[in-house]
C-alpha cells in the first residue's frame, strides 16, 4: 500500500530526501507522495524511512492503494 502525508504535515523537508524511489515532492503547502512511485521502501529498505524520519507521524497508508508485498516489489522493480 502506498503511504500519503495528512494535513499535519509542517513542510519540514525531512521526508523527501530520505525516500530511495523520489516519490515525495514539495506540494503547496505540504509534501506529496506520488502513490505510483511509493512502495513503502519494499526492495530498498526494511521499512519505510519517510515515517521514520517525520517528527509530526503525518504519513499514513493512503487507502486507495491497497498493495500487497509482492506489487510493491514489482513497483519498485520497474522504477530501477
Amino acid at each position: 500500500m502506498a503511504l500519503m502525508i495528512i494535513d499535519s504535515c509542517t513542510a519540514c523537508d525531512a521526508c523527501e530526501p530520505v525516500c530511495p524511489n523520489e516519490a515525495i515532492t514539495a506540494g503547496d503547502p505540504i509534501y506529496v507522495i506520488d502513490p505510483f512511485k511509493c512502495t513503502e521502501c519494499v526492495g530498498a529498505e526494511d521499512e519505510p524511512q519517510c515515517k521514520l524520519v517525520c517528527p509530526e507521524d503525518c504519513i499514513v497508508p493512503n487507502p486507495d492503494f491497497d498493495e500487497s508485498q509482492d506489487e510493491l516489489m514489482a513497483k519498485f522493480e520497474s522504477l530501477q
